[in-house]
């Protein structure tokens, strides 16, 4: 028998990827957080591929070096202790995918998180660098206060996209209770 799917939204969007990407392409972790996407990207994209990874926190960058170092990743992916709102500054060709899961890294300060302005200019230099078919994908917690302002300002900005460019979903979890994370992915058409 089958088991769920629809669990969370975390489960969804490493699926999505999974999908999406192929050895040889290019992605990006634009939160690397502790490593779990750089290095479900960097499996996925193999050592043809390139994943580049922002976080501002030196800790997540080194938590994720080791991780990736771990499992002999290394060679595929660049790690930059930058905002992800500065990727254009370090990715000069078109990229698959792009995660996004926002928020504070687990463990962490939860007074250093994603911010709306900083995750909007994120999104929308990502959609820049997105190929033809490619996809951003972003993992929304909303369970503190810049969440929730990062959420709006995200549900907003995704309705403005133009259509015939850009397929938009969003996926939330109605009945699960502590605000669940919620799924947005932009394809670009």
């Amino acid at each position: 028998m089958a088991e769920n799917y629809f669990t969370n939204a975390v489960a969804l969007a490493r699926d999505l990827c999974a999908k999406k990407l192929e050895k040889g392409d290019t992605a990006v972790d634009a939160t690397m957080g502790k490593g779990n996407d750089t290095v479900l990207l960097a499996k996925l994209v193999g050592t043809s591929g390139k994943v580049y990874a922002f976080d501002i926190q030196k800790e997540a960058v080194d938590i994720t070096k080791k991780n990736i170092n771990e499992r002999n990743l290394s060679t595929q992916v660049e790690l930059i202790d930058d905002g992800h709102e500065n990727m254009d500054r370090y990715i000069h060709e078109k990229v698959k995918l792009i995660i996004f899961n926002l928020g504070y890294l687990p463990g962490g300060n939860h007074d250093i998180t994603t911010r709306a302005e900083t995750t909007l200019a994120a999104v929308e230099k990502s959609l820049e660098l997105l190929q033809q078919n490619g996809a951003v994908i972003l993992v929304v917690y909303y369970g503190h206060q810049q969440g929730k302002a990062e959420k709006d300002a995200l549900g907003s900005y995704v309705k403005t996209l133009d259509q015939k460019r850009y397929n938009v979903v969003k996926i939330s979890f109605e009945n699960q209770i502590n605000c669940p994370p919620m799924l947005v992915v932009v394809e670009k058409r």
